[in-house]
């Protein structure tokens, strides 16, 4: 038990020592990640807003003010649809509720531009990049699943908070809207929209 106490410890000291000095102010370089509340307007499949994502991205400051970088994140949206007689083309039918759910994974380049280098770091950020879908229907006997790609785009505008005196740590806060061309014929998707807001550590 003391020693996992004393590296733990340890690992403490170091973090704190690799965290002081110029920090924020003069570093060329970001890494944010966190937590994501997304909402699907704009569709009949499942029109939920919801906190099931998560995000990751980093870049790089070609200049003071302006970054590449690149980004990945994910989302589940689910919907419950009371209980409904479907019919089928062979003349079946079928009552049942069921649950829909979107998954999506989009990932790709993004452009940062920051308007301060102070502990307050207002931004803006186009992204472009693809992005994988799953659409799925859970109904009391089975599954019905389609997956497919598409082409994804996304302005953002957020800030970084760095609260903490020469320490390369703090704060993310960002909303943000999406668009990709991702089609379900069997659902009539042609496109889905996303629309959220992000919270997450800053480094």
């Amino acid at each position: 038990m003391k020693r996992i106490l004393y590296i733990l410890m340890a690992s403490v000291i170091l973090m704190s020592a690799a965290t002081q000095a110029n920090a924020q102010m003069g570093k060329r370089y970001y890494v944010n990640m966190g937590w994501q509340f997304n909402a699907t307007p704009g569709n009949d499949f499942a029109k939920s807003a919801q906190g099931y994502g998560a995000y990751f991205e980093s870049g790089y400051y070609l200049t003071p003010m302006l970054a590449i970088g690149g980004f990945m994140s994910f989302s589940t949206n689910n919907e419950y649809i009371d209980r409904f007689t479907y019919t089928f083309a062979d003349q079946s039918a079928l009552t049942t509720d069921l649950s829909r759910s979107i998954y999506q994974v989009p990932f790709g380049a993004s452009l940062r531009m920051r308007f301060l280098r102070t502990e307050f770091q207002p931004y803006v950020e186009a992204r472009i990049g693809t992005e994988y879908s799953t659409q799925s229907s859970y109904m009391s006997t089975f599954v019905r699943r389609d997956s497919n790609w598409g082409v994804y785009a996304s302005p953002e505008v957020g800030l970084v908070w760095y609260p903490f005196d020469k320490a390369d740590i703090g704060f993310q806060l960002a909303a943000y809207y999406s668009y990709s061309s991702n089609r379900n014929k069997n659902y009539d998707i042609r496109g889905i929209n996303n629309l959220g807001f992000k919270l997450g550590i800053a480094f």
